[in-house]
């Protein structure tokens, strides 16, 4: 039988002080990187084998269900939190994509208006919790803040990408040449100019998903489009296996956790 204390903490309601996130490690980016690239291609392939509305309909599920199963863990497992990041990039590429295709709003617009809701959730987060620090993320409410910015970053990343890509016809590979360099500013301003840790952070994390969808695009889109030709479908799969195997070893090493009592300042 299990004791109450065990009992308690297969609840979520009752687990208080877990940590719900991973500590940012290289391993991470690595996967982030790859998750939002593959978030870019599975949506563009299942919006093209299924009709349109069926395959944003199955998104959404899936990402329903992959925040279901992350809040009902109450803790960091690395393979429940990658599948809700993989699903919130899926599902958050087709909403950025809704507002352009289904609504005719351009990808300036479209960008905007994601960073305005970003720009709320992390006001409101802030003023609530009095930090956007990943290493505080030990609650409910504050996990659903931060994926409500996690979705927020990735809806305007795509935009934002799809926009230099097409609207400026910049082409997938000089997008992502851009958003390369530019993720290289957090970096330098956290190591030699002293930027908070939590700026860095999230600064360099809206940048990966417009990075990872150039590529995706890049990579997965016909040569007559500015592509290299390999499919979504293809593409999509080997950033799937490459996240599995990677998730794989985080989860058998746990070299990932965060350590008890981590913050940061605010």
């Amino acid at each position: 039988m299990h004791t109450l204390a065990e009992r308690r903490s297969r609840s979520w309601l009752t687990v208080r002080g877990a940590r719900r996130v991973p500590q940012i490690t290289v391993v991470f980016w690595i996967i982030k990187g790859l998750s939002t690239a593959m978030g870019e291609s599975a949506s563009d392939y299942l919006v093209h084998v299924l009709p349109p509305v069926l395959a944003v309909l199955l998104g959404f599920a899936g990402f329903t269900v992959a925040l279901i199963v992350q809040f009902a863990l109450a803790r960091y497992v690395a393979w429940a939190y990658w599948l809700a990041v993989v699903m919130v990039g899926t599902f958050g590429t087709m909403a950025a994509d809704v507002l352009h295709v289904g609504l005719g709003v351009p990808y300036l617009y479209s960008s905007v208006l994601y960073a305005v809701a970003l720009a709320a959730v992390f006001g409101t987060w802030r003023a609530t919790e009095k930090t956007l620090s990943i290493h505080s993320i030990d609650t409910p409410r504050r996990e659903a803040f931060y994926w409500a910015a996690v979705v927020a970053t990735f809806a305007m990343g795509t935009a934002l990408g799809d926009f230099t890509a097409a609207t400026l016809r910049l082409g997938y590979f000089a997008s992502a040449a851009v958003f390369a360099a530019l993720i290289v500013l957090p970096a330098i301003g956290y190591r030699w100019l002293r930027w908070s840790p939590i700026l860095s952070f999230w600064f360099a994390y809206v940048l990966t998903r417009p990075l990872g969808a150039s590529i995706a695009d890049g990579l997965g889109k016909p040569a007559g489009a500015g592509g290299l030709g390999f499919g979504d479908g293809p593409v999509a799969l080997v950033l799937g296996v490459l996240i599995l195997v990677l998730v794989g070893y985080l989860a058998v090493t746990r070299t990932d956790a965060q350590p008890p009592g981590r913050t940061d300042p605010v």
